[in-house]
């Protein structure tokens, strides 16, 4: 399968931020995301062998529209730190009803107004262009897929898998974050995937091992369709 590089983002410390599409045309697309948080190495990892993974088949065989971004927050990454160069948790910054500036722990800042950080503003940019269908976000904390929105068969197929627990509701408030912009204002639901992460002994490769087969069924197998 062949992807296109898209027009680039900038973040704070202008570095480069790519997302790449392929060449299936749609009104609407599925989308593959990691970094959103830069001390979330493991989704990181995920999403790289994901996509290597993908530019090996066919379009026959992956018959979606697809945008991939592998690393949205690539300051954080650089730094190893959950929040861009500005401190902002991108994952709090976006334009939802929820969004809220008051914030008690640094590393939930909603930043200074929703889209305030360049990483969004881009994100934001694609979502306009390429309009999500569907988006996967992963991300990494304790093993769970936390689903928003009309997607809750993608979870259980996934749980198939791994095992992991399934729930709608992680158990404390998320304004701005891409679960409700994405399933409320855009009409698109999102799965966000959390990872084991490294400080509990496993591998990021062992991370990979332990959710290849369900990341690759939801793409092989038709259960992504139904929102096109």
């Amino acid at each position: 399968m062949k992807f296109t590089k898209l027009e680039s983002g900038k973040s704070v410390n202008n570095q480069e931020i790519t997302a790449f599409r392929n060449e299936i045309d749609s009104d609407r697309y599925i989308y593959l995301m990691a970094g959103v948080h830069g001390d979330e190495i493991e989704g990181v990892h995920c999403l790289k062998e994901l996509y290597s993974w993908l530019k090996e088949q066919s379009e026959e065989a992956i018959d979606l529209p697809l945008v991939v971004i592998p690393i949205v927050n690539v300051d954080g990454i650089q730094a190893g730190t959950r929040v861009n160069a500005n401190g902002v948790d991108l994952n709090r910054n976006l334009p939802t009803a929820s969004w809220d500036p008051n914030f008690e722990q640094d590393k939930y800042n909603p930043g200074k107004a929703p889209l305030s950080e360049p990483e969004n503003q881009y994100l934001d940019k694609l979502f306009k262009e390429y309009p999500p269908a569907f988006i996967l976000s992963i991300h990494s904390w304790k093993p769970i897929i936390n689903y928003n929105g009309d997607c809750k068969d993608v979870a259980e197929l996934l749980a198939k898998h791994n095992e992991y627990p399934i729930a709608d509701d992680i158990g404390y408030p998320t304004p701005g974050s891409l679960g409700t912009y994405g399933s409320i204002d855009l009409k698109a639901p999102v799965l966000t995937f959390e990872c084991p992460t490294v400080d509990t002994g496993i591998t990021v490769e062992e991370v990979w091992q332990e959710n290849e087969k369900g990341f690759k069924a939801i793409l092989e197998e038709p259960i992504l369709k139904r929102f096109l």
